[in-house]
């Protein structure tokens, strides 16, 4: 399936979603906003001399890389993701 063939309605609200209303008793009547706030700030601790993992990203054709950077975009404008500045990096899979 290619993402740049398929087509997401902007119009369709939450309630809408068939899985939402099977499931009305998980989903929270209100936006909970995002990112949630945290209590516990988490991390990973390293065995000495242990450094960051980089990998490098996946290669992709031209349609699939204007379509994730789109996505990208829409998802740092709603406030889901930020731009990193980590030594540590994987590749990008939407």
């Amino acid at each position: 399936v290619s993402l740049a063939s398929m087509e997401v309605s902007s119009d369709v609200h939450v309630e809408e979603v068939r899985v939402v209303q099977l499931f009305q008793d998980i989903f929270p009547s209100e936006d909970p906003g995002f990112p949630p706030i945290r209590e516990v700030e988490f991390f990973i601790d390293l065995h000495p001399r242990t450094g960051p993992i980089l990998e490098s990203p996946y290669r992709m054709d031209p349609a699939e890389l204007t379509e994730l950077k789109s996505q990208i975009e829409d998802l740092m404008g709603k406030g889901f993701i930020r731009p990193s500045v980590s030594p540590w990096g994987a590749p990008v899979l939407l």
